[in-house]
């Protein structure tokens, strides 16, 4: 697991103001999120995992279970599995689900969405959503997952990206087509059943090869939707960037650096009835 090199916390408020990251359609999300329903091997070798910090700094004292939704092939329900939580996971792809149970066969898996679970009522004391928000109704999914938590319990958002402070990985991620890098001031929309909202940002660098870049952007939505024409110039366009312009060796070890967002809100109490 990687170690956070940095972290900080800031608090954040959900408002008007201020960008909340890409605006899909419903048509729009299930089109991009139908590229991510086959190749769970692939996206489990190649993706980064979270660090250590992400879960320790969400996951409330004395929480017993958790819900991980869109949890695809188990990278932050492993952190949830080590801090000795009962965990049930949720994902729509059964091919990710497929990986998630070799690597965690104790974890309850279940084929479902963010806005559809068909987990138990007040289940849970923490619901995370790790890569996945973008994916989601944002509005049905803050519904369905109030239901599922426990009074007081806890939302988590988690997002890793690439650290695009850092020049190099700012033209890196341009040629990735890495669209999910948050702009400044980014706040996730989050439904009117939780108050509270907090972020805490966490850098750290995943150990990659040349070649191993190349194969991470073969598991981003934009390369796996693409036509065999544009691949190929994504691919050579990667080539030329890594080997020639910034004179990586095949093989060699490049720190990549990135910046995991986490967000946390809290269930707010049910009306009283007058």
């Amino acid at each position: 697991m990687p170690s956070p090199a940095a972290s900080s916390g800031q608090p954040g408020v959900p408002g008007p103001a201020g960008p909340r990251g890409p605006k899909l359609h419903a048509d729009r999300r299930n089109e991009f999120g139908q590229s991510f329903q086959d190749g769970g091997e692939h996206y489990d070798r190649v993706r980064p995992g979270y660090p250590l910090d992400s879960v320790e700094w969400l996951v409330p004292q004395g929480a017993t279970a958790a819900a991980d939704l869109g949890a695809g092939t188990g990278k932050f329900t492993a952190l949830l599995v080590e801090r000795g939580l009962d965990v049930a996971a949720v994902d729509p792809s059964a091919d990710m689900l497929e990986q998630l149970r070799k690597s965690h066969p104790h974890v309850i898996a279940l084929q479902g969405t963010a806005e559809a679970t068909g987990l138990t009522d007040s289940a849970f004391d923490v619901v995370s959503v790790a890569q996945a928000w973008h994916w989601c109704d944002p509005v049905a999914a803050s519904t369905e997952i109030a239901r599922i938590l426990r009074p007081q319990g806890t939302l988590g958002l988690v997002w890793n990206q690439l650290d695009t402070d850092v020049p190099w990985v700012h033209r890196l991620s341009r040629i990735m087509h890495a669209g999910d890098v948050h702009k400044p001031g980014f706040r996730p929309l989050i439904g009117p059943e939780f108050s509270g909202v907090e972020s805490h940002f966490t850098r750290w660098s995943d150990a990659l090869t040349p070649e191993d870049i190349m194969e991470l952007t073969k598991s981003r939505s934009y390369y796996l939707r693409a036509n065999n024409a544009t691949r190929a110039k994504v691919m050579g366009n990667l080539e030329w960037y890594l080997y020639e312009h910034l004179g990586h060796a095949p093989g060699d070890t490049v720190p990549l650096p990135y910046v995991t967002q986490t967000w946390r809100a809290v269930k707010m109490r049910a009306a009283q009835p007058r």
